[in-house]
């Protein structure tokens, strides 16, 4: 027989009430904070998946500001690349406008003064700031101006990287495009091949641009520099090509077309993959040369433009005129080089902003996940926590009741 003192029931029967109190007031407290899980203890497990959400949550949304942020650094890029575009379009009409037979040297240096105002322009345009006052075609050196003028022409000062900003778990992008490759690495003629008047020529022969022919250059003649010398025999007027490679070794002339070639003016000239035309009638000893392309800056091109139209052009004189039609094309081909670099580099820019787009979207849903799943264990479901609350309210009276009734008696009452 187990015997139990009074005093071990009081003790049993306080503890038990007090458990009961304490699930009533926790229960209550769920009601309150509209949470059921108010510290770790409440539910240990869910409290820790909590903490992993909530951490993961807030990872999300600096992904989302980091998004935006770099949303709004490319969309003022890409914005600034496209006045840039209308304002290098503009050139290249200044341009056009200047290879007009009919205008005097009066005339052209007015171009050239309108040339020289879109040239500081496009070098105001280039040194643009972001909302924090740093460049957004610097490359990584966000506070140093890009574009400084010298004696010597634009320099750049920024570099040539890119600044990334992670948007997503493991992902980084691009955010800027930088000077260098937007501005200074043009390519110049045809961005294959440059040609040119030999500066000694006295005829009226003007050079094309060119292009590449089919089949194309092999890589082994991407390097080559080709002159093309004219002579004039019993009225007949022939060309020779002779070249060297990019070490300056002389081509075999099995490599080259044959020497003592008829010309036609405007006929097509082609051979190892390039082809080009020459217009008009040059002189005997007369030479055209073709080079490969480098690297001209965009504003060096508009500065050679406004040196040019700025330089008077004898009245008259058509080896002056040739060359002066010569050195126009040749620009216009650097303008329509710098313009593809430009637009490749907002393509670039809008690229991005579709993607950014999309992983806003992606984070936006990832965002709603999280928080509903933060949602379904730590809210409190009020139907049932109401009903357990009753429960508890009942049980506790009950025991309160019990313990009352149990405590008041005694076996004296059963022995009057």
């Amino acid at each position: 027989m187990v015997r139990i003192s009074t005093g071990t029931f009081y003790d049993n029967s306080i503890q038990a009430m007090n458990q009961q109190q304490s699930a009533l007031l926790n229960t209550q407290l769920q009601l309150s904070s509209g949470k059921q899980i108010n510290t770790p203890a409440d539910n240990p497990a869910g409290a820790a998946q909590i903490i992993d959400l909530t951490q993961a949550a807030g990872m999300n949304t600096q992904y989302q500001n980091n998004i935006t942020a770099a949303q709004n650094q490319m969309s003022m890029a890409s914005s600034v690349l496209q006045n840039i575009t209308t304002l290098v379009q503009n050139v290249q009409s200044t341009v056009i406008s200047a290879n007009n037979a009919s205008l005097n040297n009066s005339n052209r240096q007015t171009l050239a003064t309108t040339l020289q105002q879109q040239l500081t322009q496009l070098i105001g345009l280039a040194n643009s700031q972001d909302g924090t006052g740093n460049y957004l075609f610097s490359g990584t050196k966000g506070s140093t101006k890009p574009f400084i003028v010298t004696s010597s022409g634009v320099q750049y000062q920024g570099n040539s990287g890119q600044q990334l900003m992670q948007v997503a778990s493991g992902r980084s992008m691009p955010t800027n495009v930088n000077g260098a490759d937007l501005f200074m690495s043009i390519p110049n003629g045809n961005g294959y091949f440059v040609t040119s008047n030999s500066a000694s020529n006295a005829g009226s022969g003007a050079i094309s641009q060119g292009g590449l022919a089919s089949p194309p250059p092999t890589p082994a003649q991407q390097g080559n520099h080709y002159t093309l010398t004219f002579s004039i025999t019993a009225g007949v007027t022939t060309y020779t090509v002779s070249g060297t490679d990019a070490s300056g070794v002389a081509l075999p002339a099995a490599s080259l077309p044959s020497a003592n070639q008829p010309y036609t003016s405007g006929q097509t000239i082609a051979f190892n993959g390039i082809q080009f035309n020459i217009q008009g009638q040059p002189a005997n000893g007369d030479s055209f040369n073709v080079a490969p392309s480098t690297h001209v800056p965009i504003f060096q091109t508009v500065q050679n433009l406004i040196t040019l139209l700025n330089t008077p052009l004898p009245a008259g004189n058509s080896t002056a005129s040739s060359n002066f039609t010569q050195q126009l094309q040749t620009a216009e081909g650097n303008l329509n080089q710098g313009l593809n670099a430009i637009l490749t580099g907002n393509v670039a820019l809008g690229t991005n902003l579709s993607t950014l787009t999309n992983l806003t979207a992606t984070e936006n849903s990832l965002n709603i996940q999280y928080q509903s799943t933060i949602s379904q264990i730590q809210d409190t479901n009020y139907t049932s926590t109401l009903s357990l609350l009753s429960q508890e309210k009942l049980s506790l009276q009950a025991a309160m009741q019990s313990f009352t009734s149990i405590s008041s008696l005694s076996l004296f009452n059963y022995l009057r």
